[in-house]
């Protein structure tokens, strides 16, 4: 069973474990978000998030998956009485600019966060959250294949749980309340 784990952590599908101290999943950042300010995991102190790597071009499973979010965000808030802040971080840095987050994040919802930066910025945190991130080449333009995990994020920054796109609302909403009094947060 541990052989198979490292496999499968190896690959990116699973966490890489530490000496002892568990997933190694998220760290620090510095990114841009939709209006323009300068971000980094500290602006976001106090605050636990939902976060999920995602494009504003995307034809079907981002603007899907992101209504599950807010509607998340929201019944946690409703059941525990924590606000969990939604966070969209670009994997196509490109073409999401400020502007063109701000105009896609509002359509979702006032307190939706979305997230920007160069190609390196977005390369590192796609890499602390080990995140699938494939530019696809179609018709003269491109699509991007990606991972539709979301992430909770503790009001202290550290990476507590993460979702599959196949649960559930309830349950995820479910989980994100038991992990966040579990956690204190």
């Amino acid at each position: 069973m541990r052989r198979l784990a490292i496999l499968f952590a190896a690959l990116g599908w699973l966490p890489i474990s530490g000496h002892g101290t568990g997933p190694v999943v998220g760290g620090p950042f510095q990114l841009t978000d939709q209006d323009g300010h300068a971000v980094t995991q500290a602006s976001f102190a106090g605050r636990p998030l939902l976060l999920y790597f995602g494009y504003t071009s995307c034809p079907d499973v981002c603007p899907v998956d992101l209504t599950k979010m807010v509607k998340i965000a929201a019944a946690v808030h409703q059941a525990s009485g924590k606000a969990v802040t939604p966070v969209f971080v670009t994997i196509d840095p490109e073409r999401d600019t400020p502007p063109r987050l701000q105009a896609y994040v509002r359509a979702f919802g006032k307190d939706v966060v979305g997230l920007t930066g160069t190609k390196a910025q977005i390369d590192a945190v796609t890499e602390e959250y080990h995140v699938y991130v494939k530019k696809v080449p179609v018709d003269g333009g491109y699509l991007m294949d990606h991972s539709t995990v979301l992430f909770l994020v503790g009001a202290n920054g550290v990476y507590l749980d993460h979702y599959g796109r196949k649960l559930p609302e309830e349950d995820v909403a479910r989980r994100v309340v038991t992990t966040l009094q579990a956690s204190g947060t």
